[in-house]
């Protein structure tokens, strides 16, 4: 239910609590049915992994990981936010490598420098019921886009916060990426008059660049 407190996150108890764009929420602790999927299972896997070659890093790795973190922070939670450990640089940088089936690293790669992101708008067509989705692409990307999705929403949706990674954009051919075989792989083919929320990341060496959203309606034919 909705309530009036200070803003809070996390469990305590048999409650939860957690801000929302309608106000602050608190909820009773349910433990969600685990359906393993595919994704869900490469994902643990990577975090897995990352952390059991963290344990067999040399101490010069370790240390280079420690001064690589140095001033940089977790990401921001009601405002709040904390320093960033050798420890979670690794994790964070490996575990978005494997989110995408890329090969994990031992050393820390060098702090890049984004650019503006050259992914703008997307677009969906309907050729006769043939629907096909593209992102609009002003440039070869850097390294790599990472590209979320959310499933078919109403059209009167202006936000969307439930996004999953649906893999790595492929380069632009004509100024534009195709993404349809991705979406479709995880939600199936979104009906006509649906609205669909797609979310880009730079990605370069594990290192993210801030997200950008992007959706459209599906037309008629």
């Amino acid at each position: 239910m909705k309530i009036r407190d200070v803003p809070q996150t996390g469990t305590q108890g048999n409650t939860v609590s957690y801000k929302t764009r309608y106000g602050q929420i608190t909820r009773q602790l349910v433990v969600p049915h685990d359906p393993r999927t595919a994704v869900q299972v490469s994902r643990r896997a990577a975090f897995g992994r990352a952390r059991f070659l963290w344990g067999k890093l040399t101490d010069a790795q370790r240390a280079a990981w420690n001064r690589t973190a140095q001033g940089k922070s977790t990401r921001r939670r009601l405002n709040q936010s904390s320093p960033l450990s050798g420890y979670l640089l690794f994790m964070k940088i490996n575990c978005n490598l494997g989110a995408v089936g890329l090969n994990v690293v031992l050393d820390p790669p060098e702090v890049p420098e984004f650019g503006p992101s050259p992914v703008g708008a997307l677009i969906i067509t309907n050729s006769t019921g043939d629907i096909a989705l593209k992102l609009s692409v002003s440039a070869k990307p850097a390294q790599h886009i990472v590209v979320s999705g959310s499933k078919p929403r109403s059209p009167g949706r202006t936000r969307e916060d439930h996004l999953t990674i649906l893999g790595l954009l492929d380069d632009p051919v004509r100024g534009a990426s195709d993404l349809t075989a991705l979406y479709v792989a995880k939600y199936g083919l979104p009906p006509v008059g649906s609205r669909v929320f797609i979310q880009t990341v730079q990605q370069i060496d594990g290192w993210q660049d801030l997200p950008k959203l992007t959706s459209a309606v599906v037309p008629a034919v």
